[in-house]
């Protein structure tokens, strides 16, 4: 009945969701202050109130036929797409125009449209293990092929010896993530000089163009001060995928913006390409409502305090419990060595305790498991005597 490509998808289906399904399910039989949900990156901060009131003023104030109407491009608003700019280039010392921006349905819309435009069928893309799960199927929506980095557990830092060995003339683009998701690392500096030194070495030994893209939708979530490097500054043929789900706690309204910048080769083929493919992957354009929005509270931030101090206290807990794990830099998520090589039987056992948590094999990364805590302080503070629990199964701590 249904496609092939679709059957694999369907039969491969995101652990996250599932395990968010559980814990619903589970919810009802002991209630929901009883689980500990630690799957799904759903932001617990609410969005800043000047996003409310932009919302409100907006609808006040606009032309209604206007506002709801369709964009005059597939990429957005112009005076929209000029204030993004202009945002940019003020934080980050770049030289955009509103003709790099484009306006997408999320991050997530972005990276479609971004490989729509840029691949062939068989073209490869690389990613660095662990990696958000979805990257495979955005690859294979267009019949690209992902080629993984194997992970470093060490500091999760990417293996950039093998990421030289596994470029080939098939090697289309490069995607990074960072701050990552799932393990909360920030890639320093040193390791985006070095991968832009290979990228174009690369280039330059195959006489080909090796995109990197950067999917940032927890750019503005880091603590302790680390810097989040600007990827654009180190590598021409860099796209920027950016979502404010994340930074705004607007995840359920789908609005984000891909950067391609005038030093990208043939960057105006390729804006062209990205707008069209906008419109015929159906996005059409952006959430326009949305799109106003968020260009009236490019300043506005989601007070990350309180990732903060769950961040702080479920590590500190953890380790004090005898489990290993990164302490994060950024993003809402703790990447946590299990006790056992077969990290979901180690998530089958936390079930008994009610603590859902996600297989690192969803992440390229098995022997671990993701724990996400945009959830309430409560939730961490109950939640630790259970992992507590756990850890004596395996005789830890």
């Amino acid at each position: 009945m249904i496609s092939k490509k679709m059957e694999n998808m369907v039969a491969n289906s995101s652990a996250i969701r599932a395990m968010f399904e559980e814990g619903n399910r589970l919810a009802k039989i002991y209630g929901p202050e009883n689980v500990f949900d630690f799957s799904l990156g759903n932001p617990n901060v609410p969005a800043p109130k000047a996003v409310k009131q932009a919302i409100l003023d907006i609808l006040d104030e606009e032309d209604e036929l206007v506002l709801h109407g369709y964009t005059n491009s597939n990429a957005g608003y112009e005076d929209v797409r000029q204030a993004v700019a202009e945002s940019l280039n003020e934080r980050f010392g770049t030289a955009f125009a509103a003709k790099n921006i484009t306006m997408t349905v999320g991050a997530a819309g972005g990276l479609n449209v971004i490989l729509k435009a840029l691949l062939n069928p068989g073209d490869e893309v690389i990613t660095f293990a662990p990696y958000f799960g979805e990257y495979r199927s955005y690859v294979n929506n267009f019949d690209g092929v992902l080629v993984e980095i194997s992970p470093n557990t060490v500091d999760f830092q990417p293996k950039l010896d093998e990421f030289e060995a596994k470029i080939t003339p098939k090697t289309k683009a490069v995607i990074i993530n960072t701050p990552n998701n799932p393990t909360g690392v920030v890639y320093s500096e040193e390791t985006i000089r070095k991968m832009a030194e290979i990228m174009e070495k690369k280039q330059n030994e195959y006489g080909t163009e090796i995109y990197l893209i950067s999917d940032e939708p927890y750019r503005e979530l880091a603590y302790d001060g680390v810097d989040v490097p600007y990827l654009t500054r180190y590598y021409a043929n860099t796209i920027v995928g950016y979502s404010y789900s994340k930074s705004l706690s607007l995840p359920g309204e789908r609005i984000g913006y891909l950067v391609i910048p005038d030093d990208v080769k043939d960057s105006e083929t390729l804006i062209a390409a990205a707008n069209v493919a906008n419109r015929i992957l159906g996005f059409v354009n952006a959430p326009t409502l949305q799109q106003k929005v968020v260009a009236r509270c490019l300043h506005e931030k989601t007070d990350i305090s309180y990732y903060n101090r769950n961040r702080e206290t479920l590590y500190q807990g953890l380790i004090e419990c005898g489990f290993e794990c990164v302490k994060p830099q950024g993003a809402f998520y703790l990447f946590m060595k299990t006790p056992i090589k077969d990290e979901k039987t180690f998530c089958q056992e936390a079930k008994k305790y009610n603590l859902l948590l996600v297989p690192g094999s969803s992440f390229g990364c098995a022997g671990y498991v993701r724990i996400a805590y945009c959830v309430a302080y409560e939730t961490i503070v109950n939640a630790l005597p259970k992992f507590k629990e756990l850890a004596k199964e395996y005789q830890l701590g």
